[in-house]
């Protein structure tokens, strides 16, 4: 594997200028803001204020009382949080102790979580409220060495389970971060889902995470000033896109992070005609709603001055109609766990390209290759292969995987893209049959497996299908067993059961063969072309 060796990107930046990342942790994100912003404040969240300085303090309490308590270096200690205050405390207390995060969705199932807890030895957890009845569906089978709770009542106390806000008042305070090595350790484990349905650990290090922090500082240029932006986050922060590009990119430039516990446009719109956030990392489903939120003009959102958009294709329609309303820029771009995520962005200085993922972030190499992995000239389409500091260590225990993904540095993305002349990259389709819904990924054989265990379903085809406002929706294929009538409620309940729910088909059909070659091979593209077609004449119609 050879180097790009024309760049056209690189007169947007000096390509090394992302490459002197200091060997530090992450938790020195949070440290140098205290030093810099101190009073500043750095969360708002419901009309709470919590300074640099206060949120150090809780963090360094929260880590001093975790050490008194024998947690130690490398363990793992999964965050099962929405969007609180509590998760960034306890997330830069773990990296202060040289912990691993695991980051969990708390609206995993049972199923969900065991995968996570088995394969990652997690001996920590902190969790929503929510949570605790997944966690206790699971006690027979796994045992925490202690569970820590957020936002819990009195009333609400397991005796297994320590307050965090106890915790978070201990004595003493810690005295130093632990020392580590910012290139080998690894400071979150991101799992995402493999095409075989199992979950794959994605290990990031320090360095990785830094590395991704500083790369989008510097490609937003002097649009973002430091101590100046509020960013609004309404991203889930265990999902890694709202984890770098509206945590640690804004708590790294001394933003006040305008913190939501989930996206619900009716509510946040008030927050931000009283607040004005500056800077929003969102997923298309959220541009989506705004743009079609009635009375949208009323809340000043000619307040956003940049914004980028993570996790899946914007419709471009949609881009502009968001850009008249607020006259914020919005720079798509590409990312994936496996690159602490961003990877591509278009310039904010410069040419955009409606509808490209833009150019390579700063210290990042790109090739575009054939099924031999060699170098493709631009215009050509092939595999998307990546090479920078922000690129994952490996997967967790899982060398097979790693070695496939891995090569030389490169990771191979599975998503296949084409280059043009200016180095403008654009993605036309996965190689893999991932689907992304709301900017998180689910795998077809993991939701198939799930309608396979339903008694009455003989066969399930699972694939993502065009969507006019989400971009893209998990539809189910079903085939019923003989003499057996599918009831669909039945078939979602189960579904919901097993499975988080933005993991749920939103259609279902019934038929009574699927496509399939000579050789009984599945043909799901044939699914989904049928779909484009009854999407363009349902269009043409209109």
């Amino acid at each position: 594997m050879h180097h790009v060796s024309n760049r056209p990107w690189s007169k947007y930046y000096d390509l090394n200028q992302s490459n002197c990342i200091p060997d530090v942790s992450v938790y020195s994100i949070l440290e140098t803001a205290a030093k810099k912003y101190g009073d500043r404040t750095a969360i708002l969240f419901e009309h709470q204020r919590i300074s640099f300085l206060e949120l150090k303090n809780q963090t360094d309490r929260l880590a001093a009382a975790w050490c008194e308590l024998g947690l130690q270096k490398g363990q793992r200690i999964g965050l099962m949080l929405s969007n609180h205050p509590d998760y960034i405390i306890s997330y830069y207390a773990a990296q202060a102790l040289g912990l691993i995060v695991v980051q969990i969705n708390p609206f995993y199932t049972s199923r969900e979580l065991l995968q996570i807890v088995f394969d990652a030895e997690i001996s920590y957890i902190v969790a929503d409220p929510n949570a605790f009845s997944v966690i206790q569906e699971i006690k027979e089978q796994y045992t925490f060495h202690f569970i820590f709770s957020s936002q819990i009542t009195d009333k609400d106390m397991n005796p297994l389970v320590i307050k965090l806000e106890d915790l978070k008042k201990y004595s003493d305070t810690l005295s130093g971060n632990t020392p580590m090595d910012s290139r080998e350790e690894v400071a979150v484990l991101q799992y995402t889902g493999g095409t075989t349905g199992k979950m794959k650990g994605v290990m990031l290090t320090h360095h990785n995470l830094l590395a991704n922090v500083i790369q989008s500082y510097t490609m937003y240029g002097e649009k973002m000033i430091p101590g100046q932006e509020t960013v609004l986050a309404a991203t889930p922060l265990y999902h890694v896109y709202g984890m770098t590009s509206a945590m640690n990119l804004g708590i790294y430039i001394g933003a006040t992070l305008l913190l939501f516990k989930k996206f619900d446009a009716d509510y946040i719109l008030p927050f931000i005609k009283e607040y004005r956030p500056t800077f929003f990392p969102g997923v298309p489903k959220m541009y989506n709603a705004f743009v079609n939120q009635p009375s949208v003009e009323n809340y000043g959102l000619n307040c956003l001055k940049l914004c980028s958009c993570g996790s899946a294709p914007l419709p471009v329609e949609v881009i502009k109609r968001f850009e008249t309303l607020t006259g914020a820029t919005i720079g798509e771009g590409f990312g994936l766990s496996e690159a602490s995520p961003s990877t591509h962005r278009n310039p904010s200085s410069g040419v955009r390209k409606l509808g490209s993922i833009g150019i390579p972030m700063p210290g990042t190499d790109c090739l575009i290759v054939d099924e031999r992995r060699q170098e493709l000239p631009p215009h050509s389409v092939g595999e998307l292969a990546i090479k920078g500091p922000q690129i994952m260590k490996g997967y967790w225990k899982n060398n097979k995987e790693t070695k496939d993904s891995l090569q030389n540095g490169w990771l191979f993305t599975g998503d296949l893209a084409t280059m043009d002349e200016d180095g403008y990259f654009y993605i036309v389709g996965r190689k893999k049959e991932m689907v992304i819904v709301g900017g998180f990924n689910i795998y077809p054989q993991e939701v198939e497996g799930v309608l396979y265990e339903h008694p009455d379903v003989q066969e399930a085809a699972v694939v993502g299908i065009p969507h006019k406002e989400e971009g893209e929706v998990v539809k189910a294929y079903l085939v019923p067993k003989n003499g057996c009538v599918i009831d669909l409620a039945e078939i979602r309940g189960h579904c919901y059961h097993k499975l988080a729910r933005y993991k749920v088909p939103k259609e279902f059909e019934i038929r009574d063969s699927l496509p399939r070659n000579t050789v009984g091979k599945l043909l799901k593209r044939m699914l989904v072309q049928e779909e484009k077609e009854k999407g363009a004449i349902k269009h043409a119609k209109s």
